[in-house]
């Protein structure tokens, strides 16, 4: 990447791996850097992700492109980082339906598109994915995505910060509540919790599920589906668990050390946010998803908890990506997204070659959040921000 314009001083707003990773390719790319978080580099969702590298499911054709390219980013880091195989794999993932319910649609889209998916037999289960357990899938069968993965965020997001040093990057932690400073109806910088004041040239806000309310204190409205969620970590297991597993009451991700990293739909909806914005899950919740992970993994392993990981999981309002400028304040950006952990790599790259260059990417044309102020005309009711969206196959929500 390289820069047709001045050296510019970028602010980059969020420890997480949107605001790491726009701030190391910036870096890399020739700017002057400066990365503010509130706490310590990967406190926020990124630290409770389930992390699962995929394109799966129904998706608009702009979006499944987008996540194709995010995999992409992330074969070729494993490639050039041999190291990096101890914390992003990719070892497949495996789905099934719940009870009356088929997968046979979902399998026929994901082919349709071209994306690397299996039919598996139930009978067949023990061969691509010794680690789970074949009576607890589906009596249909199951899905196979061999080129799917994830990644171990707390992990990686040092070794990304790290590189954004290497190039020059200012990182600073534990910085409290951080502004954006507007003067003049344009972004000059950010405010740190204690009153100091940063200039920049540019600021990105990449603070996760706090993006709308921030952008709300600035006058500026982002649609918003942001629920309170929570991950589940075990202590280590005796058994090998290579595989990502999407069921219809549990996801299971392994992690480096043996542990396992779970949530689910229902679990989530448990979470309880009390009156100082903290959150409490229940204990129920915590032995239900013990409960359900140990049903779908081969011998039915003892499972423990070692402890939960709560907060806010980002979810702009339609579900796809809000990326690139503010419009109302010039020299504000800002990045929102659901998947964080899949799109991390591509999006801080393509987000920053727009600072870089001015040049629009034609990749984020579909996901700027003045696609909001359109689809409130008539005209746009009924269409995705990438066209009509296909209802007929499954997608999925642990990403």
């Amino acid at each position: 990447m390289s820069s047709t314009s001045p050296k510019k001083h970028v602010a980059v707003i969020g420890g997480g791996i949107l605001g790491v990773s726009t701030a190391a390719h910036l870096a890399k790319g020739g700017a002057q850097v400066t990365l503010v978080t509130a706490g310590p580099l990967a406190d926020g969702a990124s630290s409770r992700s389930i992390a699962w590298l995929n394109s799966s499911g129904a998706r608009s054709a702009g979006y499944h492109y987008l996540r194709m390219l995010a995999i992409d980013r992330y074969r070729t880091w494993s490639a050039r980082h041999p190291e990096s195989r101890g914390y992003i794999r990719f070892d497949g993932a495996l789905k099934w339906a719940g009870p009356g319910e088929s997968f046979r649609e979902t399998f026929a889209f994901e082919r349709a598109g071209g994306y690397d998916a299996v039919w598996v037999d139930r009978a067949d289960v023990a061969r691509v994915a010794p680690d789970v357990n074949p009576d607890a899938v589906a009596e249909e069968g199951a899905i196979y995505n061999p080129g799917e993965g994830w990644v171990n965020m707390p992990d990686f997001i040092p070794v990304l910060a790290a590189e954004a040093t290497a190039h020059g990057a200012r990182v600073i932690e534990q910085a409290g509540n951080v502004r954006v400073d507007v003067q003049h109806g344009a972004a000059s910088g950010v405010i740190l919790g204690d009153g100091t004041r940063l200039p920049a040239d540019e600021v990105v806000l990449a603070t996760g599920g706090a993006v709308p309310a921030q952008l709300a204190a600035l006058g500026v409205t982002v649609p918003d589906a942001t629920p309170a969620a929570f991950v589940l970590f075990t202590d280590p297991v005796d058994v090998e668990v290579k595989t990502v597993l999407n069921t219809p009451r549990v996801a299971v991700r392994p992690m480096p050390d043996g542990r396992l990293v779970l949530d689910a739909d229902w679990a989530e909806q448990t979470v309880v946010t009390e009156d100082d914005g903290s959150f409490t899950v229940p204990e129920e919740s915590v032995q239900g998803l013990l409960d359900e992970a140990s049903k779908v993994l081969a011998g039915n392993p003892r499972l423990t908890a070692q402890r939960v990981g709560a907060g806010l999981k980002p979810i702009p309002g339609d579900g796809e990506p809000v990326v690139g400028p503010v419009p109302a304040i010039a020299g504000l950006h800002t990045v929102f997204t659901h998947s964080g952990a899949t799109l991390g790599l591509i999006l801080g790259e393509l987000l920053a070659e727009e600072i870089l260059t001015g040049a629009p990417s034609p990749v984020l044309k579909t996901f700027r959040l003045d696609r909001f102020d359109a689809a409130a005309a008539p005209e746009a009711v009924g269409t995705g921000a990438a066209g009509p969206i296909s209802t007929g196959a499954w997608a999925p929500v642990h990403q």
